[in-house]
């Protein structure tokens, strides 16, 4: 592979001897040995005591940043993930160090222009206009008690236990619980067996667990649910008058006109922005049809884990982890990362096809369009420049992101 570089760099005698006077220099400090002083032990003593082996990791360590940034400056080479480090031979003459250095894929596009990739044309019906207007209503529909039969959507309060073979099973059990018909809280055929009862009624519900369901001793196993019905409630609808619009607080929506229109703008906004995103992908993908990238697993790797540790954040955002994820699905750290690969492997692929063509037209970021755009995102963000910039990781981060939607809207105007 063109972009797999594997590069020995051999440290001689006197490199060598002085990085382990060095070791030996920080690591005698922190060992005590008997008859001496702490730090004070001579070199030879610590050596037999120790091994002359434990000084070689602090050594080698001392001595990469330089070799690596000779290696790099020697070969011409820019990296793009982390390198692979292995040692070759160490002994008392020098140590041997292979360096295994990844740089950007080669790419070819054979066709980026001219495309013909259709975008969605949207319209909003007077059907999603009223779901969305109803779906208000129910964020504001009051619960009340109902005398009569359950029915789908209503919200019932059970006793419920579950037994297989006869035994209650572990966590089948719940007291006054409060369930909605319709939500699939429950496995399949649950909800469904609750509809027709009525306050005080009892039931036996039969049922299969789904042979997917996360629990060895349940999946796929016949069950019986024995539940009491204590209480039927339903949604009851605000009516759309005054002291709705009130309640909705929208600013000019004052009568049912009124809250149309708005509805209507804010799913014709929501839609375009999906078209758009739709549209944008449709045509990456065009030209990745079109794109010749041969990409090392290291690359793949990196990215995989770049997605993984963005997913981490956002479980942590709701007092979750990757860990407790994985713990709840039964799955391995391979399994997701295994799922998680078509991504990494496209949003790669992307990448360097964005940038190669902007290479291709000469796409770049004067220094003037550079700073507007850190001026309009501070704006946007509520912060300053300064306090902006750091954020994103420096002015080459957010020119590099600029740089790239620039070339995506060239692609858009020369499809």
């Amino acid at each position: 592979m063109e972009n797999k570089h594997v590069i020995i760099k051999k440290v001689d005698k006197e490199i060598w001897d002085k990085a382990l006077d060095n070791s030996f220099e920080k690591n005698v400090k922190k060992v005590k040995v008997d008859g001496f002083r702490q730090g004070k032990c001579p070199r030879k003593v610590f050596e037999k005591k120790f091994g002359k082996e434990s000084l070689y990791n602090d050594a080698i360590d001392s001595l990469l940043p330089t070799l690596y940034s000779e290696v790099l400056k020697d070969n011409n080479l820019e990296p793009v993930v982390q390198p692979s480090i292995n040692i070759k031979n160490i002994d008392d003459n020098g140590v041997e160090i292979e360096f295994t250095i990844i740089t950007a894929p080669k790419v070819k596009i054979n066709k980026y222009k001219g495309l013909n990739v259709k975008k969605e044309n949207i319209k909003v019906t007077k059907e999603e206009i009223d779901s969305e207007i109803n779906r208000l209503r129910q964020q504001y529909a009051e619960i009340e008690i109902k005398d009569g039969k359950v029915e789908n959507g209503d919200t019932v309060v059970i006793d419920f236990e579950g037994f297989k073979n006869d035994v209650p099973f572990e966590g089948g059990k719940g007291e006054n619980y409060p369930l909605e018909i319709g939500s699939k809280t429950f496995i399949p055929g649950f909800e469904e067996a609750l509809i027709g009862l009525k306050d005080g009624d009892t039931k036996d519900i039969n049922l299969k667990f789904p042979e997917d369901y996360p629990s060895e001793e349940l999946k796929g196993q016949d069950v019986v649910f024995k539940v009491k019905v204590h209480e039927v409630k339903t949604r009851v609808l605000p009516e759309i008058n005054e002291e709705f619009f009130d309640d909705l607080g929208l600013e000019n929506v004052n009568n049912i006109e009124d809250l149309e229109k708005h509805v209507k703008n804010n799913l014709k906004e929501k839609k375009e922005k999906n078209a758009e995103n739709k549209f944008i992908d449709d045509l990456l993908e065009a030209v990745s049809k079109e794109t010749e990238i041969d990409i090392p697993e290291e690359l793949i790797h990196d990215e995989i884990h770049r997605i993984l540790d963005m997913y981490n954040q956002r479980l942590q955002m709701q007092g979750l982890n990757l860990n407790q994820y994985l713990e709840f699905t039964k799955k391995s750290m391979e399994d997701i990362e295994k799922e998680t690969e078509p991504e990494a492997k496209r949003n790669v692929t992307y990448r360097y096809m964005i940038e190669e063509i902007s290479k291709l037209e000469n796409i770049e970021i004067a220094e003037e369009e550079l700073n507007k755009e850190i001026e309009n995102m501070a704006i946007k963000y509520n912060m300053t420049k300064e306090e902006l910039i750091k954020a994103f990781g420096g002015k080459d981060m957010i020119s590099y992101d600029l740089k790239m939607r620039k070339t995506i809207e060239f692609l858009k105007n020369n499809n």
